[in-house]
């Protein structure tokens, strides 16, 4: 294989340009997958995840960030490293992915990889050199810890399937979430070769199913599920067409996460939005995955949550609080009887407490001492359910009236959400390197 290496460049060179090119992609997650070391290798991938993420124990677990390189051929009118941007441009090797992993990995400053790239000559030649990376990583280096990798749209198959049986994660980045914004704004990009393989994942998990059920030590393919990204605010469309593409993907790509990331404007073109002062549409990011939650977890439909006349989500109350403002006619919910997918619609209840809601009424009448000893957000939740038919304090069931209460309540955005900076933690804030070799001397930072 030919290999286009940067002479003139040291592995941190690089290594603090890759970093930083890899920032604006999102599309990190915790694993859910059970890769587990034999004993023989080097790493180990539990359950809770690998990631710069908080797993489902509520740990904070982080992963090595990179571009394998920052060279496109595309020109993405929102990219920074589009082809027409005269910024520095340099490519890892598969041994210095190899060497860069290993070393970070040694000293427990991350758990797994996330390897995104440009486009580098060609989708073919691109995911080739990603492939050899990977299987290097696996077999040379017995890394058995997580990997999370990006396939390249337009990308022979058969390199994507080679690759998947050595990630635990792969994601493909649908870019906008419309078949226009795409022609607008990634001109050389198409629909079609982005759903390609998103289809050929999700058809080879399934086959994959089925050869562990028939043999236990078969290779297991993406293991943790595919994900995909979207960018937010960089064309016209509405919330509400945006959650539509995002229930379509996870109903017909079966999907295991669809992230959301606000557009950051580092180019100027007149395609894209103007620029102002307000900075990120982070607001707009956040409503759209507490919408994403309610769509996976709270068996809600896109359609009950915007529509064509209401396309946009409130920049005051969350979608579910804003649904129940909106559907006044389904409260109060009486909390010893309703169903669990009815409790789920509560403000102030999460599944979880939901889940202890339907257990412990099985043993006795519940009331809100109860419930508050399970999580219950009463102060949210008072205004939607009964115990044995009494309110928590006498209320008018009006929309006017509960929302007066809740902006009384300070039930608004966290100012520290409002305020939450759009940036990656840069490997270098806290590391130090030596050019004659690696040499760590903090915890290095991740993915904020």
């Amino acid at each position: 294989m030919n290999m286009r290496i940067q002479e003139s460049m040291s592995m941190y060179e690089k290594l603090n340009i890759l970093t930083d090119a890899a920032k604006y992609d999102v599309a990190c997650t915790s694993s859910g997958t059970a890769r587990k070391g034999d004993g023989t290798g080097m790493g180990n991938c539990e359950r809770s995840g690998i990631c710069h993420s908080f797993s489902a124990d509520g740990r904070c677990i982080s992963l090595l960030k990179i571009l394998f390189t920052n060279e496109c051929i595309y020109d993405c009118k929102y990219c920074i490293n589009r082809r027409s941007n005269d910024v520095v441009r340099t490519s890892f090797t598969p041994d210095e992915i190899c060497a860069l992993t290993m070393e970070f990995y040694r000293r427990n400053y991350i758990e797994g990889l996330f390897l995104s790239s440009g486009i580098l000559r060609s989708p073919d030649y691109t995911m080739e050199l990603i492939y050899a990376a990977l299987y290097k990583l696996r077999t040379e280096c017995s890394f058995q810890g997580y990997i999370h990798v990006k396939a390249i749209p337009g990308a022979n198959q058969e390199l994507v399937r080679k690759t998947g049986f050595l990630a635990d994660r792969m994601s493909v980045n649908l870019e906008l979430p419309t078949a226009e914004g795409l022609k607008l704004l990634a001109p050389n990009k198409t629909r079609k070769n982005i759903l390609a393989p998103m289809r050929l994942v999700q058809n080879r998990m399934a086959e994959n199913k089925q050869e562990l059920a028939l043999y236990r030590n078969a290779p297991r393919f993406v293991p943790a599920g595919q994900s995909t990204q979207m960018i937010i605010g960089a064309t016209p469309e509405t919330d509400y067409q945006i959650i539509q593409v995002a229930e379509s993907l996870y109903q017909k790509f079966e999907l295991k996460r669809v992230f959301y990331s606000a557009f950051v404007h580092v180019n100027e073109d007149k395609a894209l939005p103007a620029r102002t002062d307000e900075g990120p549409p982070l607001l707009r990011e956040h409503r759209l995955y507490q919408a994403d939650w309610l769509l996976r977890y709270y068996h809600f439909q896109a359609s009950e949550l915007l529509s064509e006349e209401n396309p946009n989500f409130n920049v005051v109350f969350d979608p579910k609080c804003n649904w129940a403002l909106k559907n006044l006619g389904q409260f109060p919910v009486e909390i010893n009887r309703a169903d669990y997918k009815m409790l789920l619609r509560v403000p102030g209840l999460g599944y979880k407490s939901a889940v202890r809601i339907v257990k412990a009424r099985r043993l006795g009448v519940l009331d809100f001492p109860d419930l508050k000893k399970m999580g219950v957000v009463l102060k949210r939740a008072m205004y939607f359910i009964t115990c044995s038919g009494k309110m928590l304090y006498p209320t008018r069931l009006e929309e006017d009236y509960i929302t007066r209460n809740l902006l009384d309540t300070r039930e608004r955005l966290p100012e520290e959400v409002r305020n939450m900076g759009y940036r990656q933690l840069s490997l270098f804030d806290d590391v130090r390197f030596k050019e004659d070799g690696l040499s760590l001397g903090a915890r290095a930072g991740g993915v904020v």
